[in-house]
């Protein structure tokens, strides 16, 4: 489990707004005297008295315990100023009684009431035998308070009496020390009017204590908000996901372990852990991406499988709080304890982030090393006073307890070292947050206007529109991927009534493979006025690709169609055309682009009146689908017969990873009595 942390809530806010208007009279009358001991008689004077007793006190429970009639004489005297467990009781829990006879002296107010402190876990009031009021239920029906607040109750007339308070202390979390049950401090009891300043004067003080703590705990709500919104607009931004959990976690965390909520401590702080562990699984992926060490796969694999582990520890860990309830809650504390050991050991995930960056000697601006130390020091504090509060009542240390105790006073709230890193680490994470989001949004810019840009030249690059070349039936689909990629074609007349057709493939993304097929386009164009030989313009383009190009390569089928039915291919790596459903046999040689020796020899053919071309791109057979199943060169081969949309709308609805590009060109059939004289391509000569 937790260790608990105090907070504000909303209705005990509204409560101490009320209450300060009290505050003067309350400091008067919560001032009263003491009383020097049960049998003097009480002089109230409308004011209040503190019931320091000595009180008498016994173990157990037993209903004859309440009554004014009950001798007590026997029993224990302790006293009310501090817990059970700091006098003779330690590591105490269960039921036990606190009686005091009380006389009044004459001119006592028409009607008294009792101011009862904060009292660990719950407890009943009696005032000579009748039961006037109650914090919380005990056994059987167990209903306890989370971080009580002081209760008023009306006696009645003043007259001699007992009061008798039955008390149950419920069972010890991990962190508790043992030194606990019962009062901390003694009851009031005065006048109504004085008891009610008197409750006034403490929720006033309550509030000025938990100012500082109520503004951090909103700020990290307010962070968190943000966060999520900003994640909610680009969900791409992981970072500033990480964070909305870091602080949503800083925030909810104090409203579940510290406000007044209707069941125990323990109950509190279990249920607490889920969300703390949010908290601390934030944390680990916002130091692993401000620290730049995604990269390493070790790491990474560790936050992830302990993230998992954490959070599946956690969620059972809230079940324990039920058990304490139960009327043998050993075996619940010991399963505590059993979650609480990994919890702990995970705590020590930001130090092994932390010293991975060191010793990567990655590169980092202030603002994120400024984070390491922080994240460092706060992780310390914490480790070490969390540590070292399991088992205390066990092991009695006291340095976890030291590391919490307040510094000094700001504005009347308490400060201590927790709270000082904690808050340092809220600024300097938010600020690094900021400006990594920053950078990455300039970055993300120029990226889509890379991107922009580079649609914008290949729209240019990729022709719309065909010229018309008689004889010849052409059809195109380009289908580009989610990035820019290197897919081209171009389609231009020759001299001779025929047309050349150029398809090809730039590897890469983006602006690189874009400005490589403007370079391939302009080679082209300008080597299509002196020659119409597919084997010159692909060795040409290689030869521009090569002193233009540092790396990477090209993919580039040439074709030259002439109205006779003639075709000469030469292919530097391309997918081979088909030619009515099947393959063309051309010469394959290197893509463009890495041997300046390579040769590009030409395949000849003479295709049928009629026939029916189609060239593709490697999006067409790369295609894949959820199983990972490739289209494949035998479903393209399957498919090549028809037009260049049904070719490319199967590869897309396959599942299309790649730019899809299909190019058809359908030679005019014979004249009406003149039979085909062949209905396969002839090769001419290789």
């Amino acid at each position: 489990m937790l260790p608990r942390r105090l907070s504000v809530s909303a209705g005990l806010l509204c409560v101490a707004l009320v209450s300060a208007t009290v505050h003067l009279a309350a400091q008067s009358a919560a001032a009263g005297s003491v009383l020097p001991a049960s049998s003097a008689p009480l002089k109230l004077d409308g004011g209040s008295v503190a019931l320091n007793g000595p009180w008498q006190f016994h173990l157990g429970d037993r209903s004859a315990w309440a009554s004014p009639a009950f001798d007590d004489s026997t029993w224990e005297q302790l006293s009310v100023s501090k817990p059970w467990g700091a006098q003779t009781h330690p590591n105490t829990e269960g039921l036990a009684w606190y009686r005091l006879r009380i006389t009044f002296a004459p001119a006592a107010p028409g009607a008294i009431a009792l101011l009862v402190p904060p009292v660990d876990d719950a407890y009943q009031v009696y005032w000579n035998g009748r039961l006037v009021g109650s914090l919380g239920k005990l056994p059987p029906q167990l209903n306890l308070f989370q971080n009580q607040v002081p209760r008023s109750f009306i006696l009645g007339p003043p007259e001699p009496g007992v009061l008798a308070i039955r008390v149950w202390k419920d069972g010890f979390g991990s962190y508790d020390s043992g030194l606990v049950g019962g009062f901390q401090a003694p009851p009031l009891l005065g006048s109504p009017q004085a008891i009610a300043a008197a409750l006034g004067a403490w929720n006033y003080k309550w509030l000025i204590g938990q100012q500082l703590n109520f503004a951090l705990n909103s700020l990290y709500a307010l962070v968190a908000v943000i966060c999520f919104i900003v994640w909610l607009r680009d969900r791409r931004q992981w970072l500033v996901l990480w964070m909305a959990g870091f602080a949503f976690s800083h925030a909810i965390v104090p409203e579940l372990s510290g406000n007044v909520l209707p069941f125990s401590p323990c109950m509190a702080d279990a249920v607490s852990t889920p969300f703390f562990t949010i908290g601390d699984i934030s944390l680990w992926f916002l130091l692993a991406w401000l620290l730049d060490v995604r990269s390493d796969a070790r790491l990474m694999r560790v936050i992830r499988w302990s993230a998992v582990i954490d959070m599946a520890v956690s969620v059972p860990d809230v079940f324990t709080g039920i058990g304490f309830a139960l009327p043998n809650p050993a075996p619940w504390q010991w399963l505590d304890a059993l979650f609480t050991v990994p919890i702990t050991v995970f705590e020590a995930i930001p130090f092994y982030i932390i010293a991975v960056a060191l010793l990567r000697r990655v590169r980092l601006d202030w603002a994120r090393w400024a984070v390491a130390l922080v994240a460092f020091l706060t992780q310390m504090l914490f480790v070490c006073s969390y540590t070292l509060e399991q088992g205390s009542r066990f092991t009695h240390w006291t340095l976890g307890n030291s590391i919490a105790a307040p510094l000094f006073n700001l504005f009347g709230s308490p400060v201590n070292a927790p709270e000082i890193s904690g808050t340092l680490l809220l600024i300097v994470l938010a600020f690094a947050v900021y400006r990594y989001a920053a950078e990455n949004t300039r970055h993300q810019l120029a990226i889509e206007q890379e991107l922009q840009s580079a649609r914008a030249v290949q729209q240019v690059l990729v022709p719309a529109e065909f010229p018309d070349v008689p004889g010849f039936t052409i059809n195109s689909v380009y289908q580009p991927a989610g990035e820019v990629g290197g897919d081209f074609f171009q389609i231009l007349p020759t001299p001779t009534g025929g047309v050349l057709i150029v398809i090809g493939d730039v590897s890469g993304k983006g602006m690189p493979a874009a400005m490589t097929v403007s370079l391939l386009v302009g080679t082209l164009r300008t080597l299509a006025h002196y020659t119409q030989s597919p084997g010159e313009i692909l060795r040409a383009m290689n030869q521009r690709m090569l002193a233009r190009s540092k790396d990477g390569f090209t993919t580039c089928l040439v074709l030259r169609a002439d109205p006779d039915g003639s075709l000469a291919v030469a292919n530097a790596g391309h997918v081979a055309p088909y030619v009515d459903g099947k393959e063309l046999a051309v010469e394959n040689g290197l893509p463009l682009g890495l041997d300046p020796h390579a040769a590009y020899r030409e395949s000849t053919f003479r295709l049928p009146p009629g026939a029916h071309l189609a060239l593709l791109t490697d999006g067409v057979v790369e295609a894949r689908n959820a199983a990972g199943e490739l289209f494949g060169f035998d479903r393209a081969a399957a498919i090549s017969a028809e037009s260049a949309q049904s070719i490319a709308d199967a590869a897309q609805h396959h599942g299309q990873e790649d730019d899809i590009t299909v190019l058809t060109l359908t030679l005019a059939a014979a004249p009406e009595g003149i039979p085909n004289q062949s209905s396969e391509p002839i090769p001419a000569s290789t």
